[in-house]
């Protein structure tokens, strides 16, 4: 188990009752698709857009997009072929469908997208936050998490990516900003020292082709740990603050190595 400081650093009558029950009940199956479980048509989607592959249903995500309803969200991620224990190469895909019919309205194809080694691939969530990039641009996000698999370095961080619906295609405007990240290095008892960075993202005014900036606030908690009177004693560094701002150069922001996790 890690250290605490490093783990604990992701919207009347009874006729009456009765027509309001059956509105209800209608209300409630309409569309269908949009209110059924998802996961029932990620393999599906997966064989429309990759025949033969198979998912990682542990880690595929789909949701309704409750900014637009009438859409349905999904991240299919696709093992490559040679897979073992120690590494898993996944190909990825991104969609956008029909939240009544299913049918897939735009998607991005992402190639060797995610390596699962010795920094293991932990999750993969949809982040629905109202992104208004611009006017005519609402995104999404898609969050994935990782952990190393060391207990004396442990390592751990989870990045974001931003979508945007450009007709028939989806368009990933930001990739792969890390948003949390944790690491350290210690004895496995007590002694050691660690780091938490965090980031948030506020939208700025507009810049080139109507899209906002990006403003990024980023906070990192420096600590140490170390035995005193038989205790496991933690001390940590004044915290560290710096701010960031992205703009978009008319296909995407550009992320700063420094900000970025790929993995």
């Amino acid at each position: 188990m890690l250290p605490a400081a490093f783990c604990n650093t992701i919207h009347s009558a009874l006729d009456l009752m009765s027509i309001r029950a059956v509105i209800a009940a209608f209300v409630l199956c309409t569309p269908v698709f949009a209110h059924a479980d998802c996961t029932a048509h990620l393999n599906e989607w997966a064989q429309a857009l990759s025949p033969g592959r198979t998912i990682d249903a542990n880690n595929a995500a789909c949701k309704a997009w409750p900014q637009n309803p009438a859409q349905t969200l999904a991240v299919l991620p696709l093992p490559q072929k040679g897979a073992t224990e120690d590494k898993t190469v996944y190909d990825v895909q991104v969609l956008v469908a029909d939240s009544k019919t299913g049918a897939i309205i735009a998607h991005s194809y992402e190639p060797s997208a995610i390596t699962s080694d010795a920094i293991s691939l932990r999750g993969i969530a949809l982040d629905t936050a109202h992104w208004q990039l611009a006017p005519h641009a609402l995104a999404f996000g898609v969050r994935k998490s990782y952990e190393g698999s060391s207990r004396v370095n442990p390592f751990a961080a989870t990045t974001l990516s931003l979508y945007v619906v450009d007709g028939s295609s989806l368009r990933r405007v930001l990739a792969n900003l890390t948003t949390q990240q944790g690491n350290g290095e210690w004895d496995g008892n007590c002694a050691g020292q660690f780091s938490d960075t965090a980031r948030v993202i506020s939208i700025g005014p507009a810049g080139q082709g109507g899209y906002a900036t990006l403003h990024i606030s980023e906070k990192t908690v420096d600590s140490t740990h170390a035995e005193a009177a038989g205790q496991c004693a933690t001390k940590n560094k004044a915290a560290k603050q710096a701010n960031v701002t992205l703009a978009y150069d008319g296909a995407h922001y550009g992320v700063p190595a420094a900000l970025r996790f790929d993995q």
